[in-house]
């Protein structure tokens, strides 16, 4: 056993018919043969902090793990956009430095661009 590995997932509410359905129909989405005039297309947005080690790590040796410090400096924040079209094998990541709002006609036309 491992207990610090955890994985995440959807617990549904119990007694929720109505949630359970609601997730098989999304999931259903997924299983649909490829259709040029109707992809699939997945989309996610993260954020990430970006940080520089302070202290120069000490490096394995024998007997010896390699030892770093918890120390960091903070370097702002980057927001990571993905697309994907994965029946066709397509994807578009976009870096930004900061969180944008995009509208559909541009996030269309980015991904008309990116061959999605």
């Amino acid at each position: 056993m491992k207990p610090w590995k955890v994985v995440g997932w959807i617990i549904p509410p119990h007694q929720n018919g109505s949630f359970v359905a609601s997730m098989e129909k999304v999931l259903d989405i997924y299983k649909r043969p490829y259709n040029k005039d109707f992809p699939v297309i997945c989309m996610d947005e993260s954020p990430k902090q970006l940080i520089k080690e302070t202290r120069t790590r000490i490096p394995m040796k024998q007997g010896f793990e390699a030892r770093e410090d918890f120390e960091y400096e903070r370097c702002g924040v980057a927001n990571i956009f993905l697309a994907s079209e994965p029946l066709k094998g397509k994807r578009h990541v976009e870096v930004t430095e900061r969180k944008q709002k995009l509208t559909g006609q541009s996030l269309s036309n980015e991904l008309r661009m990116s061959g999605i």
